[in-house]
């Protein structure tokens, strides 16, 4: 899954987790495989993460 947002590498894995949180439920863990971001006239202007989410499963 991948998180984004224009202000933080943290904020985008928030923000990754937010969505998961809209379909997957009990998430205990985020662990970010990967950050990187989108340059442009030399600012950063979206930081970019790869995460995997953790969930408890109910069956």
């Amino acid at each position: 899954m991948v998180g984004t947002s224009p202000n933080s590498w943290s904020d985008a894995a928030r923000q990754a987790v937010a969505t998961a949180s809209r379909t997957v439920r009990n998430i205990q863990t985020v662990d970010v495989v990967k950050s990187s971001a989108v340059v442009e006239d030399g600012e950063i202007v979206e930081y970019r993460v790869d995460v995997k989410i953790g969930f408890e499963y109910e069956g």
